[in-house]
């Protein structure tokens, strides 16, 4: 099933009208009765859904990540403030995962399973800032990678990308990849701290309304495109293209 996934992302990007360029796409599978799950209400959202209340029967969780070209993520480092192409990647791939989504339900349904799905961002509480479905919470569970002092969940392909899921009620077997919440690297690295251009991030973590109101400047800065709330400087360190080292233990 992992290949006819694979094979359906890039199916969908190369028979898409994205300019956008990516890498070879990551994907994970969780079981919908993975304890981690639970666990993002205390780490995530007090009111984050689980896969079974997203879908009655659950029984899998799919997650996926689409790793943006390494000229794309070179572009935004060296904007004085965000390159065009990150704005207008940011709104075609958020399009692209809605298409991928429609397309590994389609191919379930055919199989005679259902599948359901959040769409890829503003899913959030705009007050509380906290998503009833965090797509890279939930690929953390599905063997994907571990976060990052960005917030940003650091793939074996790096964190600059995006992320989709799903919950299907097929049985998928899951992944079994040992890794801590948060990635150790960061331990040695404060490049995203640094390249924030408005001080968002520190060591007590994230101001996410600062940040926040920076993605919604940028929106209105390309006014000209659709919704894009999107910044990513502290996306285009050493932890872009791939994760600096491996982590050890799987828990939260």
């Amino acid at each position: 099933m992992k290949q006819i996934i694979m094979d359906i992302i890039n199916d969908t990007i190369r028979t898409g009208n994205c300019r956008t360029r990516y890498r070879s796409p990551l994907v994970g599978f969780a079981s919908s009765s993975d304890p981690l799950f639970y666990k993002l209400r205390e780490t995530a959202n007090p009111d984050h859904v689980l896969p079974g209340e997203m879908l009655p029967g659950a029984q899998s969780v799919i997650a996926f990540f689409l790793p943006f070209d390494n000229e794309l993520i070179r572009n935004n480092r060296r904007d004085p403030f965000v390159s065009r192409e990150w704005a207008e990647a940011y709104v075609e791939t958020n399009q692209l995962i809605k298409d991928i989504c429609k397309e590994i339900s389609g191919q379930l349904a055919d199989m005679g399973f259902k599948a359901a799905y959040e769409m890829p961002t503003h899913n959030f509480d705009s007050e509380r800032l906290l998503s009833s479905w965090s797509h890279k919470h939930v690929a953390y569970v599905c063997g994907l990678g571990s976060f990052g002092r960005n917030t940003m969940l650091i793939t074996e392909k790096g964190c600059a990308g995006r992320i989709g899921s799903l919950v299907t009620d097929r049985y998928l077997e899951p992944d079994v990849k040992a890794g801590n919440l948060y990635h150790p690297f960061c331990e040695e690295c404060d490049y995203c701290i640094r390249a924030c251009p408005i001080s968002a991030l520190g060591d007590e973590g994230l101001n996410k309304k600062a940040c926040y109101q920076r993605l919604l400047e940028v929106n209105e800065f390309f006014d000209d495109l659709p919704l894009c709330d999107a910044c990513g400087k502290c996306a285009n360190g050493p932890c872009a293209f791939r994760t600096p080292g491996k982590s050890i233990t799987r828990s939260v």
